[in-house]
């Protein structure tokens, strides 16, 4: 007598059921434009935030869910914790995270796969190959074991925001890319139309912050100076010092295009103490 086994369990090529979260439309096209270049996948979803995605995973049951660690409100680890909390089947997880290799460790000892932003395609296919490996056991007692070692994980350590980890890195968006951006390197931000814009000498862009109040919370305070309701400078980028009218200032920074940039009065003492003016 044969048994009738599932059709996955032996044909592989039936497509690969994926869902796609993350909070930023550009991470989420550019992780379906690569997840979509490589054969028998069907990406089922996207979802914007993690009350979508425990709607979505509940909806469409994934094979495998691309999941944003940091979103507003109820976080990539929330999402599975409300699953788990449900009794939901879980697919397989993979974090897409900006956190650093020092913190990405919490995931390899776990055993949860994750990606690094910015995405790389090598890297992306894969993550799809060992997905398909593992199926159709995506949701054995050792793959939810492990998921709740990592959340415990999470609960005791307390892991701070990708941008708080110490990597020095800030995520700016440019050129349809998610660059990972040294705190060096950075010359100013400054916001125009509720948009928060980097400045480098190499390359400018959006900053993922949503002010620059939440900015700085990320930046290193002694390097970086809130010079203006509008602008944030690193003080290492400062060309020169303008004198202006009625005993004001401004900066003129060493970007490429010799931004000048006003500074408050409010900050003008400051600004003296700093360069003994």
């Amino acid at each position: 007598m044969l048994l009738s086994l599932p059709l996955r369990a032996y044909n592989h090529q039936v497509p690969l059921r994926i869902l796609i979260i993350d909070d930023e439309p550009l991470a989420r096209q550019e992780l379906q434009y690569l997840i979509e270049t490589a054969a028998d996948i069907e990406v089922v979803g996207l979802g914007a935030n993690g009350i979508e995605a425990v709607d979505l995973i509940e909806t469409h049951a994934p094979d495998v869910v691309f999941l944003d660690v940091q979103m507003p409100g109820l976080d990539g680890f929330g999402v599975l914790k409300r699953l788990i909390h449900n009794r939901t089947t879980l697919p397989q997880v993979v974090f897409a995270t900006a956190y650093d290799r020092y913190a990405v460790r919490a995931f390899e000892v776990n055993a949860v796969d994750y990606l690094l932003k910015p995405f790389d395609r090598t890297r992306v296919e894969r993550t799809l190959e060992k997905a398909r490996a593992r199926l159709p056991a995506s949701t054995s007692p050792d793959t939810d074991a492990k998921l709740d070692a990592l959340l415990r994980l999470v609960e005791e350590t307390k892991l701070p925001s990708p941008a708080k980890i110490g990597s020095g890195k800030v995520v700016v968006r440019a050129h349809n890319r998610l660059l990972l951006v040294d705190q060096k390197e950075i010359c100013f931000a400054s916001i125009d139309e509720g948009t928060i814009l980097v400045t480098t000498p190499t390359v400018a862009g959006q900053s993922n912050c949503r002010t620059l109040e939440e900015l700085m919370d990320v930046l290193d305070p002694e390097t970086f100076w809130r010079v203006h309701r509008s602008f944030v400078v690193n003080l290492q980028h400062i060309h020169e010092v303008i004198p202006w009218f009625k005993s004001s200032y401004q900066l003129r920074m060493d970007d490429p295009k010799r931004t000048e940039i006003p500074v408050s009065r409010n900050q003008t003492k400051r600004l003296r103490e700093l360069f003994n003016l």
